[in-house]
């Protein structure tokens, strides 16, 4: 057995038993964490299948953004386990019939597929614009093919993400009234006049030679 086919069993094995744990973990926070686990072996298996561009986008997508937010919304929900696993002996049976049905008809095309084919021979060099001999590589290939033959069909998937992005952002976002900030427009315009504002007010205490003279006065006349 060569180290390839040692690295795949391995992979294997590991994925297995994450996936196993992410649906009998107990913890909602351990099932995720099984989860990513799971992924990271599956990147694993398709840089052994020469898919390197699958294997770094499952890592930067799924591991890097997605299940972080899974982890996120889950430590915040604080989900009650006690409540969600009420009623999961009454459903059980159909969960399982469901889960057997779709593991035949993965097992039916996995094994009727693929039989008799061989891997895929690349070609073993390729030629950049300079006309210079270069390595294949499967990535600069995808590439190409994208950015030339399938260039429109990506600008306008870029551009549906980005418009879905803007109206996800302008759907949820709230003006807080409680807050503070004041606008740096504001704050440039401002004038002198509009912080400081002299007020001529009408003296509310005699002076004190004043008060001081009034007794005398008074004995004065007396």
């Amino acid at each position: 057995m060569d180290a390839k086919t040692g690295f795949f069993y391995l992979f294997s094995v590991v994925l297995l038993y994450a996936t196993f744990r992410v649906i009998t973990a107990r913890n909602p926070v351990h099932a995720v964490l099984h989860l990513m686990l799971a992924f990271s072996q599956a990147a694993g298996v398709w840089l052994l299948l020469k898919a390197e561009f699958l294997a770094i986008v499952l890592v930067l997508v799924y591991l890097g953004a997605v299940m972080v937010l899974f982890m996120f919304v889950v430590m915040m929900l604080d989900i009650n386990v006690s409540t969600v696993r009420q009623g999961f002996w009454k459903h059980f049976p159909l969960a399982a019939a469901m889960g057997a049905l779709i593991a035949f008809e993965m097992a039916a095309v996995l094994m009727g597929g693929f039989r008799g084919m061989d891997e895929p021979k690349a070609v073993a060099e390729m030629l950049n614009a300079a006309g210079d001999v270069i390595p294949y590589s499967n990535t600069l290939a995808l590439g190409r093919l994208m950015y030339t033959q399938y260039l429109y069909p990506v600008e306008i998937a870029a551009v549906i993400l980005l418009v879905a992005m803007v109206s996800a952002i302008a759907l949820t976002l709230r003006k807080r009234t409680d807050s503070k900030a004041i606008s740096p427009s504001i704050q440039l315009r401002v004038r002198s006049q509009d912080r400081v504002r002299l007020l001529k007010m009408g003296a509310i205490q005699k002076p004190l030679a004043e008060v001081v003279a009034e007794p005398r006065a008074e004995e004065k006349k007396s």
